[in-house]
C-alpha cells in the first residue's frame, strides 16, 4: 500500500469514533451446540491434499452435517481475516474463501462477506481493493461489506462481562442468522495468538477496538465475544506465523485445515499446532492463556 493509503489508514485509527446516537439492542439467545450434553466438542484436523473445497468439506463432514449448522435460507455472514491486506497467513487465502463460500451456497445459504481492517490499514476498502475480495465477490454473486463504510449501521450491547460491559457492532453482523469465522493460524505481537476468539474483534467498532489495546488486551478481546459465537469456524492452517503476526512473522508450513463449532476448542488446537512447528512465545499449556482462560471463565466455548 502507498504512501496515501498509509496516511489515511493513520488518519483512521487516530479519529475513527462510535458515531453518536447509536442505537442499543437487546443481546440475543443463540442457538448453541453440544454445550449441556457434557460431549466434547468436536475439532476436526485434516491435512490438506490438492482439492481445497474437498479437503475442507471433508474437515466439515467430522464436525456434524452442515444441515445441522446452516439452513437453506439462512442469511450468513462470513468473516474472514483481513485485517491487513498481506499475503496468507497474515490475511485470508482467496481460494480459500472461494471454496468455503461455494459450500455455503450449496447449502442453501444466503452468504455475505464482512470484516473492518486494522490499525493503519483502514479505511477496509483499500485493504478489500489490494486483495481483490471485491472482485471476488463479484464473481460468487457474493454482497462484500466493510463494516466501517458510509451507509452501515452499528449498535451497542450491553454484554455485562469482567472487562468489557459494552460493545458496539456491526449491524450486519448482529442481524445475520449465522456467523461462520475463517481464522487464519498465526501468533501475535501484542495478543500473543490470533485465532477465532480474536477474529470477533473485527465486529467491534475501530474506535472502540483502539481502547482495548492497553492493559488487559487478551481478557477483553476474549469477552467480547459475549456479544455472540459463532456457528462454524474454518482455519486455515496450510500455512502459520510462529513468531510475530498478526501482519508479517516467522513462517512454517503444517498444511491442516481445523473445523469446529466451538471457537474455544479450536483455538485450543491451532496453538498445539504452533507448538508443535516451533512456536516458543505461547504456554505449553494452551487451557492458560489469558485469553484461552478468561473466555472459559466466560462461558464461552460448548464444551465447558
Amino acid at each position: 500500500m502507498g504512501l496515501s493509503d498509509r496516511t489515511q489508514g493513520i488518519y483512521h485509527y487516530l479519529f475513527d469514533t462510535v458515531p453518536e446516537g447509536t442505537p442499543t439492542v437487546p443481546l440475543k439467545s443463540w442457538r448453541e451446540n453440544n454445550r449441556t450434553t457434557g460431549r466434547p466438542s468436536p475439532v476436526a484436523r485434516l491435512q490438506a491434499g490438492s482439492n481445497l473445497k474437498q479437503d475442507i468439506g471433508k474437515a466439515l463432514s467430522q464436525v456434524g452435517p452442515l444441515s445441522t449448522i446452516i439452513s437453506r435460507g439462512d442469511r450468513v455472514l462470513v468473516k474472514p481475516n483481513y485485517n491487513s491486506p498481506d499475503p496468507p497467513p497474515a490475511s485470508t487465502d482467496q481460494a480459500f474463501l472461494r471454496a468455503v463460500i461455494e459450500i455455503l451456497r450449496e447449502a442453501g445459504a444466503k452468504v455475505t462477506i464482512g470484516e473492518s481492517s486494522g490499525a493503519v490499514w483502514r479505511p477496509t476498502r483499500n485493504t478489500f481493493e489490494h486483495v481483490g475480495l471485491y472482485r471476488l465477490g463479484k464473481e460468487l454473486g457474493v454482497p462484500v461489506i466493510a463494516f466501517e463504510e458510509k451507509g452501515n449501521d452499528w449498535v451497542k450491547i450491553e454484554i455485562n462481562g469482567r472487562y468489557v460491559k459494552w460493545v458496539t457492532i456491526a449491524r450486519v453482523a448482529y442481524d445475520a442468522d449465522r456467523l461462520v469465522y475463517l481464522p487464519c493460524l498465526k501468533t501475535h505481537s501484542l495478543a500473543d495468538f490470533s485465532g477465532a476468539i480474536k477474529l470477533a474483534f473485527g465486529c467491534v467498532h475501530p474506535g472502540e477496538r483502539r481502547s482495548y489495546h492497553g492493559k488487559l488486551l487478551q481478557e477483553k478481546l476474549a469477552e467480547v465475544n459475549l456479544w455472540r459465537q459463532p456457528d462454524l469456524v474454518i482455519t486455515d492452517g496450510r500455512k502459520a506465523f510462529i513468531s510475530g503476526g498478526p501482519y508479517k512473522g516467522q513462517l512454517a508450513n503444517p498444511g491442516v485445515i481445523l473445523a469446529s463449532r466451538d471457537q474455544v476448542a479450536i483455538d485450543v488446537e491451532a496453538i498445539k499446532v504452533l507448538a508443535e512447528y516451533g512456536a516458543k512465545t505461547l504456554p505449553a499449556n494452551p487451557w492458560t492463556l489469558p485469553q484461552i482462560k478468561t473466555a472459559v471463565e466466560a462461558g464461552l466455548g460448548k464444551n465447558i
